[in-house]
């Protein structure tokens, strides 16, 4: 009669201690940055993490009901599968912009941070060649607030959906804000941000298309901002777009949005008549040297 073997046993006490060591170290190996870097605790000039869910925390009440929003599950392709050459197109990008850190364009992304429609209503001074106090627009204001809903929503179905990790998890690299567990666990195909900086530039390019092309080239760096700050890959950034885009051709159909966007024109026209302060031309230098630098 054979005896009975003890090598079962062992195989099954070695799985399950390299199932209790979990995926760490291949998220490691996967997202290591080419070339040196340094410990990953952000300097001084670092941005505060991303807010917390829009949707919970925001009063207005957005355009569009649940089943007029577009599906952007649908309508956007799956983010890059592992070990594809768009995958890795993507880590090429993280791993050289990470060179970015301390340069002008870094200190740009930590700005482009802050999100909503006071802060984008800021970014675009130097294409309204003035700074606007958001209390003399309240009509663009709540527009802006308004559209946000409904482009939140959209992005935090297809995030949930396909729960992509952000670059910097698994690796020591800079990025441009704190990092907080809530960051780091939160998802990162589409990108909201760069959504909503689509989406106000397509609205900002409604109110006024004769600079719609400075309008647009805002958008995109703000957009891009996500991939120098090492939070978003780049295609998050390029999804986010094509969602945003998708977006608001319906919110062009709204009636109510129609209407809210007329009265915002009259809003803009009225507070561009009057002298405002001039935007840093510092800053405006800054965006338009940005303009000009590809992200590779």
């Amino acid at each position: 009669m054979l005896r009975p073997t003890r090598a079962p046993v062992r195989l099954a006490a070695l799985l399950t201690l390299i199932l209790a060591a979990g995926p760490l170290p291949i998220l490691r190996l996967r997202a290591e940055p080419v070339g040196p870097s340094g410990p990953a605790a952000p300097g001084p000039a670092s941005a505060p993490s991303l807010e917390k869910d829009k949707l919970a925390t925001a009063a207005p009440k957005g355009y569009l009901s649940e089943e007029a929003t577009p599906n952007l599950v649908a309508i956007l392709p799956p983010p890059p599968a592992g070990h594809s050459a768009a995958e890795a197109a993507d880590r090429a990008v993280y791993n050289a912009t990470r060179a970015f850190e301390g340069s002008p364009r870094w200190a740009l992304a930590t700005n482009d941070v802050a999100d909503g429609g006071a802060a984008l209503l800021e970014d675009y001074a130097c294409v309204l060649g003035q700074r606007i106090d958001q209390t003399r627009v309240p009509d663009l204001m709540r527009l802006l607030d308004r559209a946000r809903i409904d482009i939140a929503r959209a992005t935090r179905t297809a995030k949930r959906r396909y729960r992509r990790l952000r670059p910097f998890v698994g690796n020591e690299a800079p990025i441009c804000v704190a990092r907080t567990p809530e960051l780091a666990d939160s998802f990162s195909y589409p990108s909201g941000h760069a959504g909503q900086g689509w989406a106000y530039g397509l609205i900002m390019t409604s109110l006024m298309p004769e600079k719609a092309t400075q309008f647009l080239v805002r958008s995109r760096l703000y957009g891009e901002s996500r991939v120098v700050c090492g939070v978003h890959w780049l295609s998050d950034v390029e999804a986010a777009r094509t969602g945003a885009s998708a977006l608001m051709a319906v919110l062009l159909a709204e009636p109510g949005f129609r209407a809210d966007l007329e009265r915002a024109r009259a809003d803009l026209t009225r507070a561009l008549s009057g002298e405002g302060a001039k935007p840093d031309p510092t800053l405006c230098a800054r965006e338009e040297a940005a303009a000009r630098q590809p992200l590779l």
